[in-house]
């Protein structure tokens, strides 16, 4: 019988503490990362212009690499890289020399992570990346490595010491990759003129994308379920178009179909405090909105948002160029987009 495995207690501190040891120690990682973030800005040099232009110039992808740590911020760099406008992706340099070296093309730029330069599983797809004609790009912290001597480009993300007391655990080398990975990309994006519509674009979920790429035609009520009435309507017709549609106004159109106006649930209200008004038999049109705002089905809707912000209103209709109504909705609709 297979005895149940169970996970080892961690092991209690022997050194004592207290809230003054905690913030000496956090503040003395903060600044020795910013003393090698000020030493990083001194690097950026002819060597970051070439690995730039080779990564523009490349008609492939950039592919990162890297073992252990390296490998995450390689992995974050491919992210960062790809969602700012280039092409990119990671892969495991062990996995690569079993078959993923297949993922990577001629043409495509190479960005190796590895903060002694001598990563074996690195510089084992090495060879076979320099045969392939690949750029070779390399980011370590001991530019006389072997990987920077075999790299076309190299990037030095060398710091004077670690966060970690012990001077082990990878904390300012890693800040320090990550930092250059992302001067990276923001300066390809500039250089590629990528703009905020691109970035909605490839994070079509995200907030921003919802505000720059849902259009009013993605989420209006359109057909039968547009609340509309005709003009010589009564009040009480109104007020059942009004309930069956559920969006707390109805249109009023012409024989064509035109915007006249709009009859919402403050006007409504406001004919019930009327002692002289007969919803049996009074036109809707005799207490509509003579104004009702509307806007176009292309129109972005984040331009709804704003506008029924700015007027205070919780609903528009959705006018074409004739002014004729083709739609509808409301602050819910919106917020079931999360526009808003």
């Amino acid at each position: 019988m297979n005895a149940t495995l169970r996970p080892l207690p961690a092991k209690p501190s022997t050194h004592s503490h207290d809230s003054a040891s905690l913030l000496s120690s956090a503040k003395s990682v903060i600044d020795k990362q910013a003393r090698a973030l000020d030493v990083l800005l001194g690097r950026i040099d002819g060597s970051f212009v070439r690995a730039c232009e080779a990564m523009l110039g490349s008609s492939g992808r950039v592919v990162t690499v890297g073992m252990g740590k390296s490998g995450h911020i390689a992995r974050k760099i491919a992210a960062t890289l790809a969602s700012t406008g280039t092409p990119a992706f990671y892969v495991h340099p062990g996995e690569a020399c079993h078959g993923d070296l297949g993922m990577i093309t001629e043409a495509d730029v190479v960005l190796a992570l590895s903060n002694s330069g001598e990563t074996d599983e690195v510089l084992t797809i090495v060879p076979v990346l320099r045969r392939q004609g690949n750029v070779l790009i390399s980011m370590t912290g001991k530019p006389h490595s072997t990987l920077a001597r075999l790299s076309d480009i190299h990037l030095d993300v060398s710091v004077a010491e670690e966060a970690c007391p012990l001077g082990l655990a990878p904390t300012t080398s890693t800040t320090a990759a990550l930092v250059m990975g992302d001067a990276l990309a923001v300066a390809m994006l500039e250089a590629r003129g990528f703009t905020r519509q691109d970035f909605a674009r490839s994070h079509p979920a995200g907030s921003l994308g919802r505000r720059l790429l849902l259009h009013i035609c993605d989420i209006m009520h359109e057909g039968s379920e547009i609340p509309c009435v005709q003009s010589d309507a009564s009040i009480s017709q109104a007020v059942i178009e009004m309930s069956q549609k559920r969006l707390g106004m109805t249109a009023v159109v012409d024989a064509e179909n035109r915007l006249l106006g709009v009859f919402t649930d403050g006007d409504l209200r406001r004919t019930l405090d009327d002692p002289h008004a007969d919803l049996r038999t009074a036109p809707v049109a005799s207490v509509m909105g003579r104004d009702p705002k509307s806007i176009a089905p292309d129109r972005l809707a984040a331009e709804a948002a704003r506008m029924m912000e700015d007027h205070k209103i919780s609903a528009v209709i959705v006018v074409d160029e004739h002014q004729r109504v083709v739609g509808a909705l409301n602050i819910h609709d919106l917020l079931r987009a999360k526009v808003v």
